[in-house]
């Protein structure tokens, strides 16, 4: 619509218009020095071609339908503009592929309260995985609390969701946290336990990530953020992925019984004193398919999908566990 095609501005009749129509719809004069103008645009008036100065009065009703027949062209100029909203935001796929928008951000919870609340509104509705880090010396927490986590995760396992949680190596030895981690896995979770403390941290289906508050100052203790843009997410996926392939499997710390061979454990020494695949066998006496199929072994127990994951494994347990040899 032009700027000429809009209709013009109608200001409301004001009591000297009302006078000047009651006079002319009794085939008077208008008051004299009144401006007969306005009342002509609305076609309430026209002037009488016929005597100069005096007007014939037309039916308000008439101009009435004509303002509002105006005024539905209008709008249904409007709408029909409107109606291109949908089209054009479609076309927003193909403006510029590489710019790819992340998503709106992060939300603030100020209290541990909305922390817990939000986490489980997320993760009732995970369809994927669900990632946590718990880092540092455990305490104990709350029964009612520790309940309704065995609970969400039991409820994320039956539909199929990954759960993968990680551990300081010192929650080992703490009975609560023991007891609760033996439910999870009991379910069917992946725990591990990692001597390196991480960020602590919840990640959902790799789009939402709950972290704790390192933004604003004197905010309660355990106060967070719900970040949801697409790139931060990602990146602490790929954060968590290195501290979950360096860590050891809850069930393989503090007990007597490795979960490796006598044979096994020869060629991980061999391999970590330097001597490549090839010449480990020679020096054990064994075929180097008899090599690969023992380190495909370890790797399936340990639950590995690479050799480089086994041997930092080994290096870890060889430092630090009663179990290396």
């Amino acid at each position: 619509m032009s700027e000429t095609d809009r209709p013009e501005k109608q200001e409301p009749l004001t009591p000297q218009d009302f006078d000047a129509y009651r006079r002319i719809a009794e085939t008077q004069q208008p008051p004299a020095g009144y401006d007969v103008t306005r009342l002509v645009a609305m076609r309430l008036v026209d002037p009488d071609p016929y005597t100069p100065g005096r007007y014939i009065p037309h039916d308000p009703r008439a101009a009435a339908q004509s303002i509002t027949a105006a005024a539905l062209d209008g709008l249904s100029a409007i709408v029909q503009r409107l109606n291109q909203v949908p089209t054009l935001e479609r076309l927003a796929a193909d403006f510029d592929p590489h710019r790819l928008y992340g998503g709106p951000g992060s939300e603030f919870l100020p209290s541990a309260a909305q922390m817990n609340a939000r986490v489980g509104e997320v993760c009732a509705a995970a369809a994927d995985e669900i990632c946590s880090i718990q880092p540092g010396e455990p305490a104990d927490r709350d029964p009612a609390i520790l309940r309704l986590g065995v609970e969400r995760t039991r409820s994320a396992l039956l539909r199929s969701v990954r759960v993968h949680s990680l551990y300081h190596r010192s929650a080992h030895d703490h009975a609560q946290t023991r007891d609760y981690v033996a439910a999870m896995t009991a379910d069917g979770a992946e725990v591990r336990a990692s001597s390196t403390p991480g960020p602590r941290l919840v990640m959902v289906d790799r789009q939402h990530l709950f972290i704790d508050n390192h933004v604003i100052d004197g905010a309660e203790g355990n106060s967070g953020w719900h970040v949801f843009d697409r790139a931060a997410v990602a990146w602490v996926r790929s954060l968590f992925d290195l501290f979950w392939n360096m860590a050891v499997r809850w069930q393989d710390i503090g007990v007597n019984v490795s979960p490796l061979s006598e044979r096994q454990w020869r060629i991980l020494r061999e391999l970590s004193a330097g001597y490549t695949q090839e010449q480990v066998g020679p020096r054990i006496k064994l075929s180097r398919r008899a090599v690969d199929k023992e380190i495909a072994a370890a790797r399936e127990a340990l639950s590995f999908r690479t050799t480089f994951q086994l041997m930092a494994w080994y290096g870890r347990a060889h430092r630090g566990s009663p179990t290396a040899r």
